[in-house]
């Protein structure tokens, strides 16, 4: 689980596609995804995206992290196991 990682701060026009775009730079990006609003269907502002290997997830965290996006600073970080 150390290859997926939590991008908070994203600006809300932010897609799958562009997120997947954005941390393509680093490495392989199996998966990228925006979380949205279940009733209206808008961005809540952060997602997670998914690395074939643990370096370009590491890469992405000390590269990323910070990034400036449409006027908004990133946070890039491990994504933590959801909470029971």
């Amino acid at each position: 689980m150390k290859n997926k990682l939590f991008v908070g701060s994203l600006p809300w026009s932010t897609t799958d596609a562009q997120l997947q775009e954005l941390f393509a730079q680093y490495g392989e990006v199996t998966s990228a995804r925006v979380v949205t609003d279940r009733e209206t269907g808008r961005s809540r502002g952060f997602g997670f995206v998914e690395f074939a290997d643990d370096a370009a997830a590491a890469a992405a965290i000390e590269g990323a992290d910070g990034m400036m996006v449409e006027g908004r600073a990133i946070a890039v970080s491990l994504a933590r196991p959801k909470a029971e």
